[in-house]
């Protein structure tokens, strides 16, 4: 995705959003391959899931890198031998890598490789300290406070 838009108003307003800025203005250079074919779905409010199209691959030949906010998908195919003769070979069988910048706080939660299909489940975990969380406010008392020097009559009479 190139583009001509000028985004240094926005670098001046806002902060920690630069690796999003770097990413539009720069485009992704696998973006044009695309091989595998792969679908993102939403499955809830902090749930994700990813599904490539891996047919051809067993799982052990799929490598899922998860890493400083980027999930690294990898495939290679063992070399066959020369004893098979295709008349006609369709199924893509050329290594592939494909990569995918994950927000903060999104873990990989499972990959599973079923019928061609490889899915990573995907989860944001916020960390507690992060959260939101309700402030108690504490009113003052219907009473009126003691001024320094005023204390009950009990307590002047014991000095």
């Amino acid at each position: 995705m190139r583009t001509n838009f000028d985004f240094t108003p926005y670098r001046r307003s806002t902060v920690g959003f630069d690796r999003l800025f770097d990413l539009l203005e720069t485009g992704r250079s696998d973006a044009a391959d695309g091989y595998p074919p792969f679908d993102i779905v939403r499955e809830g409010e902090d749930r994700y899931r990813i599904t490539l199209a891996v047919a051809g691959f067993r799982p052990d030949q799929i490598e899922v890198v998860a890493q400083q906010n980027q999930l690294i998908v990898t495939g290679k195919r063992d070399e066959e031998s020369g004893e098979a003769r295709y008349l006609h070979h369709g199924i893509a069988a050329r290594p592939f890598e494909r990569r995918f910048q994950l927000a903060d706080f999104i873990e990989v939660d499972e990959a599973r490789c079923d019928n061609g299909l490889l899915s990573i489940a995907l989860k944001r975990v916020v960390p507690d300290a992060l959260k939101p969380r309700r402030i108690a406010i504490e009113g003052g008392s219907s009473a009126t406070p003691a001024r320094i020097g005023e204390g009950s009559s009990d307590a002047l009479r014991a000095a």
